[in-house]
């Protein structure tokens, strides 16, 4: 069986789904994101002139995330139940996690991605006055539940910094 893109009419045009057949189910997303930092940035987090920069990307992301139908053209908008963002301060940069929930016909991965990527911006936003070299990697979604597909869950830890860690125990 060949799966197919959902966002494209037979005509080949781009289209939002339709999802009012759908039955109404609990549907959560997990996504993170992880913003590179040389030590000088990471030293200087906790004095940022600008606010805690983690407080102020938490609620950019869960702001954001409750306007992802704004932003990408066909999602559709949904009733949030919940938005959780979390930064954790790494080794060698910021882990951010994000987690939505909704009772809807559809899922909120995109809503979790979008969460993950505008606090990661956020993060970058309040800390590029020292460096603009920052990076970041790997938005990724981490877990799915509800709906037709059912469960997801990406394999490995949730994020480079936990991967570096978890390969330096296994050599040891």
């Amino acid at each position: 069986m060949r799966k197919k893109l959902s966002h494209y009419d037979d005509a080949g045009r781009a289209s939002m789904v339709d999802v009012s057949s759908k039955a109404i189910s609990q549907r959560e997303a997990e996504a993170s994101a992880f913003i590179a930092m040389s030590p000088e940035v990471l030293r200087a987090l906790p004095k940022n002139p600008k606010g805690n920069p983690f407080e102020v990307a938490r609620f950019a992301g869960i702001s954001a995330a409750k306007r992802t139908a704004e932003l990408i053209p066909m999602c559709h908008t949904l009733p949030l139940s919940h938005v959780d963002v979390r930064a954790e301060l790494c080794e060698n940069g910021v882990a951010i996690r994000s987690k939505v929930s909704t009772t809807a016909a559809t899922g909120v991965e995109m809503e979790a991605l979008v969460a993950a990527s505008v606090a990661a911006l956020t993060v970058y936003d309040m800390c590029k006055a020292l460096d603009k070299g920052m990076a970041i990697r790997e938005i990724v979604l981490q877990r799915k539940s509800g709906g037709k597909s059912g469960e997801y869950r990406r394999p490995g830890p949730p994020n480079p910094e936990a991967r570096r860690q978890a390969n330096s125990r296994k050599k040891k």
